[in-house]
């Protein structure tokens, strides 16, 4: 494997990032996860863009997107297989200990990962704990990931592969690392993003490509909807056939869009 550091790719055992990097001390750095497949990652434009925005939330320059460019391009010619997990990470660099930073520039890094394609159906579970949809990184898609590897750690524990947050209103909100969709009467509704839930890319093309509706939900409404279904970079459209206790058969709104989302996205690698 090769990987992406700081200008040229080099080989995973040379490839080092200072333990005084703010990625490494405070969290402080934004990432993108994109599908690639057969060497091709999937909607770059759109995680670029949300990777700039990212980045201009907490406060950290831009990143060069064109170099970014380059190094995906660097990275998966260099590490051919059929379906990847390619991660971008730019940090805030080598910094002074504590939560001010440094003036030696930023740290990027790029990465790929061999991948299988997810099941068509997945158990979930909600968790205690809850989102805050007005803090200072809501919406950003930021390394500060602990509380997201506490709730699926919970979700393993119970048999599942997700784990679902209200946000502190107690409204439905997002997964750990994906976001969730409910079938009601027939029409598809998902979070806002006032929910405090991430703009998913894929929550995005969801949205565009099955007419669905972004509607205030209270958390209760997984106990009653008639099918939920989760959307990912690498899940695509997932049908959910178990919340908690609540078992569910996958219907045929959640396979249509499945369906379409696979059709759509065959179709173009970039939309």
């Amino acid at each position: 494997m090769k990987i992406w550091l700081d200008g040229g790719l080099q080989e995973p055992d040379e490839a080092r990032v200072s333990v005084l990097d703010h990625g490494l001390t405070v969290g402080d750095g934004v990432f993108e996860t994109l599908k690639a497949v057969d060497g091709r990652p999937f909607a770059l434009t759109r995680h670029l863009d949300r990777l700039a925005r990212s980045a201009r939330g907490l406060g950290l320059p831009e990143p060069d997107l064109d170099e970014v460019r380059r190094a995906c391009a660097a990275v998966t010619e260099a590490n051919p297989m059929p379906l990847g997990r390619l991660r971008i990470t730019y940090t805030g660099g080598l910094s002074p200990l504590g939560s001010d930073r440094g003036d030696a520039g930023q740290t990027l890094v790029v990465a790929l990962g061999e991948t299988g394609r997810r099941p068509d159906s997945t158990a979930v579970v909600t968790v205690p704990w809850t989102r805050n949809e007005r803090g200072a990184l809501t919406g950003l898609k930021t390394t500060s990931y602990a509380e997201n590897v506490v709730a699926l750690a919970h979700a393993h524990q119970r048999g599942a592969t997700e784990a679902l947050f209200a946000n502190t209103v107690d409204r439905l909100c997002e997964g750990t690392g994906s976001n969730v969709f409910v079938v009601l009467d027939g029409e598809i509704h998902t979070p806002p993003v006032a929910s405090g839930c991430l703009a998913g890319i894929t929550r995005a093309l969801a949205v565009e490509w099955t007419g669905a509706k972004e509607t205030d939900l209270p958390f209760d409404v997984l106990a009653r909807a008639d099918e939920i279904f989760l959307t990912s970079t690498l899940r695509d459209i997932q049908a959910v056939h178990r919340v908690d206790d609540r078992e569910l058969v996958p219907g045929p709104v959640t396979a249509k869009a499945m369906r379409l989302f696979d059709e759509r996205a065959a179709d173009d690698l970039d939309p």
